[in-house]
């Protein structure tokens, strides 16, 4: 039966824990229909007819009043002092006040006089504190929980509210409790369930899918389960887009080879058991007896390090012959170089290779990141959008878990939500759920947006450069050099450019210092006639700019 309305430090003051938990209705006082309060840091909204299911009751401190003076004193729950009771002005009985005739000679504990609620508050003594009569009000911590909040609510037993108990007539009511869908993730064999959205998620967009913008409070969610595939994260050069290929994605790939700007990115892409060969696409100077030079064209099989330090160089052998005669004849001879780690120019990765591998067949056999172009489309999408890529660059593999999800409406149209990086509070129902129809289609390809590729491109091992500079602000018409005019043509977007041209082919009569030779046996001449000044582009040359033309298929 309910009781009559109290105060809350009233009731609080005089409840005894052992009857915990109990459920209190706020009746009435200064916080009212939706005001807010400052609880534990956190706003908490208290309306009239909201229920409190109190769990616990902790002493923060106590109040002590000196009745003559009217000085306070705040004591803690850990006071040693002990009480009597004030001498009554009158006569009065002797086993009166708060105390058995047994302790009125030695005292009582501060947690013993608080313990007597039915007797109390009365005029005390305690000579540690005062000689004067001293009134005694406890301020508790109360811990309850609250209908839709996720945390235990921890309420000041001042707060200037009315409430009334209704334990009884409310013991079956459920305080439903808001769950993170990072929660739900370990939760995996309360799922399938049915949930509904309690707050969108927090932060900027992650995909450019609209699902995601469907996220929205009040949203009903069907959650299948745990999804098993692995991801990969990848952009597409040029274009400014980025994306997440889930490892169910069933779309073709072919190698593009890798190009390396000087010997120290040739060493890095250097793996275990696996052999390099690239051809050189720029001339570039020798060092010495030590460092021959390299010339456009030469084509070099990087074997390992040799050395530490500043001082390590890449050990190559330099090819000769075509591309097939050396896959015939593994063990073919060729000049040796070490090559120092800080020599420049340019190589490309010779692969020829035209076979179509699936994602995880192309991870096997290329290490990330790599380049590759979509040869075949996922022929489950309806519009694969890494098709009409002219390059895809795979960045990473990532093993993020995913909750496959759909909305009530559309069960068979699923879509996969990365907890970690997508986090919401959403409330799962209690009713039943018949295991439903698998999703037929879900996420295979996700565009990312800008800001979060950068952002978790940041957090792979070994981090990542800065996004790209904001193009600058157009200028005003004829301000400086390099401004466009206003009437001029804007340029293409991103996507509609072409792709950068491929290195330059070597010319038949262009100079270089790597080529320049004189008469045989005479070194310390030069002739006059530009015939005889350079190399002139013979047979063997010609076959190299048709490999190198064979080694840029796309």
């Amino acid at each position: 039966m309910a009781m009559d309305a109290l105060s809350f430090q009233e009731y609080i003051c005089s409840l005894d824990s052992t009857t915990l938990p109990r459920i209190l209705r706020i009746c009435s006082g200064v916080y009212f229909q939706g005001s807010v309060y400052e609880i534990s840091g956190n706003e908490c909204c208290l309306s009239t007819g909201d229920l409190l299911k109190v769990t616990a009751v902790e002493l923060l401190k106590v109040v002590c009043e000196d009745m003559e003076t009217g000085q306070t004193t705040e004591l803690p729950p850990t006071f040693k002092g002990l009480f009597q009771p004030a001498p009554a002005p009158g006569p009065s009985p002797a086993s009166r006040g708060p105390f058995p005739e047994g302790r009125r000679q030695r005292g009582l504990t501060l947690h013993q006089v608080l313990g007597r609620r039915e007797r109390w508050p009365q005029p005390l003594l305690c000579p540690t504190i005062s000689p004067h009569a001293l009134l005694l009000r406890p301020i508790y911590e109360v811990h309850a929980i609250m209908h839709l909040r996720r945390d235990v609510v921890k309420v000041p037993s001042t707060l200037e509210v009315e409430v009334e108990d209704v334990t009884e007539a409310a013991r079956h009511t459920r305080f439903a409790r808001p769950l993170l869908l990072s929660e739900v993730l370990a939760m995996e064999d309360a799922l399938p369930a049915r949930a509904q959205v309690l707050d969108a998620p927090a932060g900027p967009a992650v995909f450019g899918s609209t699902w995601e913008r469907r996220l929205r409070r009040g949203q009903r969610l069907l959650l299948h389960g745990r999804s098993r595939a692995w991801r990969v994260l990848a952009s597409a050069p040029g274009t400014g887009r980025h994306f997440l290929l889930s490892s169910a994605y069933r779309g073709r790939f072919r190698q593009r080879p890798r190009q390396f700007a000087g010997v120290r990115e040739l060493a890095a892409a250097l793996q275990p058991g696996r052999r390099l060969r690239v051809v050189t696409t720029r001339d570039c100077e020798g060092r010495g007896r030590d460092v021959p030079p390299l010339g456009v064209g030469d084509r070099l099989e990087a074997r390992g390090l040799r050395g530490n330090g500043p001082g390590a160089r890449l050990l190559c052998r330099r090819l000769s012959g075509g591309q097939q005669e050396e896959e015939e004849e593994e063990e073919e001879e060729g000049e040796e170089l070490l090559l120092p780690l800080d020599l420049g120019g340019g190589f490309v990765e010779e692969a020829c290779d035209s076979k179509k591998y699936g994602l995880a067949e192309l991870l096997e056999r290329r290490a990330l990141p790599c380049e590759v172009r979509v040869a075949a489309p996922d022929p489950a999408l309806e519009r694969d959008a890494l098709g009409s890529l002219p390059a895809l660059r795979l960045q990473a593999r990532l093993d993020q878990p995913f909750l496959v999800g759909s909305f009530c409406e559309e069960p068979g149209e699923g879509f996969e939500i990365p907890p970690r990086w997508l986090d919401f509070s959403l409330l799962l129902s209690e009713e039943p759920v018949r295991p439903p129809a698998p999703c037929t289609r879900r996420s295979r390809v996700e565009e990312l947006t800008e800001t979060f590729y950068y952002r978790l491109l940041a957090q792979l091992p070994g981090g990542a450069a800065p996004p790209p500079p904001r193009p600058p602000k157009p200028a005003q018409a004829g301000t400086g050099p390099g401004e466009r005019h206003p009437s001029a043509p804007r340029p293409p977007p991103p996507s509609a450019r072409p792709a950068p041209p491929l290195p330059a082919l070597p010319r038949p009569a262009s100079p270089s210092p790597c080529r320049r030779r004189g008469p045989p046996g005479d070194a310390g001449t030069e002739s006059s006639s530009a015939e005889h000044d350079y190399e002139t582009v013979d047979g063997n040359i010609q076959k190299t700019i048709r490999k190198m033309q064979a080694i840029f298929p796309f």
